[in-house]
C-alpha cells in the first residue's frame, strides 16, 4: 500500500497501469481521481499512441487527447522486451492492488506478466484485462474504437440515414468500455475486502458495444428486427426529435402523454391531444410524419431559446443542440463547475462527474510529461 495525504475513496491503493490510448487509461484515470496512487508504464521512444494523437496540443505542446485521460498519475518508461524493464515492471506490480493492462491477448502473457502467473505471487491482486474482440477467435482483432462502432454494430444505427452509417463524435466504445472496467475492478475490490483474494477482470470493447446499444440490441433480440439508423428520430417514441427554429436546432423529447398535452398546447394546437392519430405514443409513433409535420410549421416562427424557456415552463423536455463550448456554458449557469484546475497543469481539466459527500474526488497532479 502507498502512503498517502490523499481523502479520496480509494486512498491507499495502488494500481499498476500498463494500459494506453483511451478505454484503460479512462479507467485508470478515474481510480487515480478516486484517490488511487497510478502508476503509468509506457514504451520507450514516444510513450502512449494518444501523446502523438495531435493537434490540437495545449500550451505545453501536450496532446490534449492524452490530457484528457491520464491526470493524476505518475509515469514510467520501461522497455517490457527486456530483461530489466521485466524486471522494473514485475517490482512495480509487486507492491499494487490493481493492475490493468489493454494489450492485445496474449502480450502479457508473453512477458511473464500474465494473471496466472502474477496471481501465484500475489493472491489478492486484481487483474484487469481489456481487449478489443475478446480473447477467443478475435483475439488477434485490433481493438481500435472506429472499427468497434462498425463492427459492433453501432454505426448501423448512427447518421442521417441507413445509406449513411456515421460513428459517434467520441470514441464512445472506448469510455463506456473504460467505465465497465472500472465497475469491475471495484466489485473485485468489495470480494476481496470480504474474501482475501483478488481475481481477474476481463471485458472486451465488443462486448461492451453489445451491452451500450441497450434498447437496440433488446429490439433485434426481442422482436427479430433489425434497428436501422433513423437520423435525429427515435424508432419507439414520438415526438423525440430535433426541429428546426428560427435560428438553431432544438431537440423535444416528449415521453408521455401529459407532456405531449403540454406540447401542443404551448404550441397554439391543443386540438392535437384529442386527436385519435395522436392518443397514445403507439399511435402517435404509427401516425408519425403527420404529426411531426404539424409541428415543424410551428417550431420556425420563434427561437430554440424561446421555445426552451416555454416548454420548460410547462415541463417539456426540451433544449437547444449546443456547441462544446455552449455546453460547458449551460453547465456553469446550472452550478456544475465543469472545470477544474489541476495542480501543475496549463489548462483546466473536465471535473470528475462522480461526487462524494465524504470521500471527495481530488486533483493532484497534471498528465505526466514523457520521461524518456
Amino acid at each position: 500500500m502507498a502512503e498517502t495525504e490523499n481523502s479520496g475513496p480509494l486512498a491507499g491503493l495502488v494500481v499498476a497501469d500498463f494500459s494506453r490510448v483511451l478505454a484503460g487509461p479512462y479507467a485508470t484515470m478515474m481510480l487515480a481521481d478516486m484517490g488511487a496512487e497510478v502508476i503509468k508504464i509506457e514504451r520507450p521512444g514516444g510513450g502512449d499512441d494518444t501523446r502523438s494523437w495531435g493537434p490540437p496540443y495545449d500550451s505545453s505542446r501536450t496532446a490534449t487527447y492524452f490530457a484528457s485521460v491520464n491526470r493524476n498519475k505518475t509515469s514510467r518508461v520501461i522497455d517490457l522486451k527486456s530483461d530489466r524493464g521485466t524486471a522494473e515492471a514485475r517490482e512495480i506490480v509487486s507492491r499494487a492492488d490493481i493492475l490493468v493492462e489493454n494489450f492485445r491477448s496474449g502480450t502479457m502473457e508473453s512477458l511473464g506478466l500474465g494473471y496466472e502467473a502474477l496471481s501465484h505471487e500475489q493472491p489478492g491482486l486484481i487483474y484487469c484485462s481489456i481487449t478489443g474482440f475478446g480473447t477467443g477467435g478475435g483475439a488477434a482483432l485490433p481493438g481500435y474504437d472506429l472499427l468497434v462502432q462498425a463492427m459492433g454494430g453501432l454505426m448501423s444505427v448512427t447518421g442521417p440515414d441507413a445509406q449513411t452509417p456515421t460513428k459517434v463524435g467520441v470514441a464512445m466504445v472506448d469510455v463506456a468500455t473504460g467505465l465497465h472496467a472500472l465497475a469491475g475492478i471495484l466489485a473485485a475490490l468489495h470480494h476481496r475486502s470480504v474474501s482475501g483474494t483478488g481475481q481477474l477482470v476481463h471485458t472486451s470493447l465488443m462486448a461492451c458495444v453489445l451491452s451500450a446499444l441497450s434498447n437496440q440490441s433488446a429490439a433485434y433480440l426481442g422482436s427479430g428486427e433489425v434497428p436501422r439508423s433513423m437520423g435525429n428520430k427515435h424508432a419507439s417514441v414520438v415526438p423525440y426529435e430535433v426541429f428546426e427554429t428560427a435560428d438553431r436546432p432544438l431537440a423535444l423529447a416528449v415521453g408521455n402523454d401529459k407532456q405531449f398535452a403540454a406540447l401542443v398546447e404551448v404550441l397554439g394546437l391543443s386540438d392535437l391531444a384529442g386527436d385519435e392519430r395522436f392518443v397514445g405514443n403507439s399511435a402517435r409513433v404509427e401516425n408519425r410524419d403527420v404529426l411531426v409535420d404539424q409541428l415543424t410549421s410551428k417550431f420556425v416562427s420563434r427561437t430554440a431559446d424561446e421555445w426552451y424557456r416555454a416548454l420548460t415552463d410547462r415541463h417539456v423536455p426540451a433544449g437547444p443542440v449546443n456547441s462544446i463550448e455552449e455546453a460547458f456554458e449551460f453547465a456553469e449557469s446550472l452550478g456544475l463547475n465543469p472545470r477544474v484546475d489541476v495542480p501543475g497543469a496549463v489548462s483546466k481539466h473536465v471535473r470528475n462527474p462522480i461526487d462524494f459527500s465524504a470521500t471527495p474526488v481530488d486533483y493532484r497532479l497534471p498528465p505526466p510529461t514523457f520521461p524518456g
